[in-house]
């Protein structure tokens, strides 16, 4: 994308408002994040938040049951843990509320931990490596972003996941790398 120069500002500081106004609203049709944006910071404060909180889970949700390519089913689990922290990072770009991200991320990580621990520590580590980088950023938001009481909802939670990765993942350096608790 290319910066936005003096004579671009200077053109749109002499626009009027009614092609201000034409201008937002072309945008906001075209660009899905911008119309979000809009809602969130200029609209509708107040809703607008918890309405795409729970378009992202519905959107994860449909992720969640898509079929994804893959040679195995830990392949598969990893494109499949790419596309919905894909769709995670959409939403934090547009709602800084880093409590709903949080939520997002535990709601993805359930998919690997549900499911039996000797998917983890097979030949297929990238599967393995997907998870770690979600349960990192799940950690760095809890411990930078997050106020401390919100650190003892997730706790138990957290723990027991970082248990399995270390027990099952430890060969992985991005593993190695967690913390042993939160």
């Amino acid at each position: 994308m290319d910066p936005i120069t003096e004579q671009i500002k200077c053109k749109i500081g002499s626009l009027s408002r009614n092609e201000l106004e034409k201008l937002v609203l072309k945008a906001a049709s075209k660009h899905k994040e911008f119309n979000a944006f809009l809602r969130v910071n200029y609209i509708d404060k107040q809703s607008a938040e918890a309405e795409l909180f729970e378009e992202a889970k519905a959107d994860l949700d449909k992720l969640m049951r898509k079929s994804y390519k893959g040679f195995s089913q830990e392949l598969q689990l990893a494109n499949m843990l790419t596309a919905c922290n894909k769709r995670v990072m959409e939403f934090s770009k547009v709602c800084k509320n880093k409590k709903s991200e949080t939520d997002l991320l535990m709601l993805i990580l359930e998919i690997p931990f549900s499911l039996t621990s000797k998917m983890l520590g097979t030949c297929f580590t990238v599967f393995d490596y997907k998870v770690a980088l979600i349960l990192k950023k799940v950690i760095t938001l809890i411990n930078t972003k997050l106020h401390p009481d919100y650190k003892i909802e997730y706790q138990e939670k957290i723990n027991r996941y970082l248990n399995i990765m270390h027990s099952t993942s430890n060969h992985i350096d991005t593993v190695y790398a967690l913390p042993d608790e939160l």
